[in-house]
């Protein structure tokens, strides 16, 4: 059973494997995001046990995190691979919430456009989701990483 509930979310992240310079920087996309970490599709392998820095410029500012690789896989859907990503800090991890509430408030804008065609704001797009979806969102617990 997982620790953490993740939820899925599309964003660019950028990352840059530590020690490993055949890899150096490099992009993916977010498959998913947890208080505990992520999940990513990236184009080529890294080793679990590897340091990574990543880099999600979707939300302002930037976020920016130490993550250690807990598995990798070939993507069955896609060619590539999919990499799971623990966060080293529980700070961090934290942070992770709040960009995890602006992806399901992106989220929530870009299907309010495709069903409704009405284009929100993203100040908008966040007064509404809060109001209808804050309160069923999961509370997070620092002491839960420990």
């Amino acid at each position: 059973m997982r620790q953490f509930i993740r939820h899925p979310v599309d964003l660019p992240v950028e990352i840059d494997i530590e020690q490993d310079a055949t890899w150096g920087a490099g992009h993916g996309r977010t498959q998913d995001v947890s208080a505990g970490g992520l999940a990513l599709h990236v184009a080529q392998p890294v080793l679990p046990g590897r340091q990574v820095h990543l880099s999600i410029g979707y939300v302002e500012p930037p976020f920016h995190a130490e993550a250690q690789v807990a598995w990798c896989r070939p993507d069955g859907a896609e060619s590539g691979y999919e990499l799971g990503l623990s966060f080293l800090d529980a700070e961090v991890a934290y942070l992770a919430r709040m960009v995890e509430q602006l992806c399901h408030i992106e989220d929530y804008r870009q299907s309010v456009l495709r069903s409704t065609g009405r284009q929100l704001s993203p100040e908008q797009a966040a007064e509404e989701w809060i109001e209808r979806y804050a309160a069923q969102f999961p509370e997070f617990s620092a002491t839960s990483l420990h």
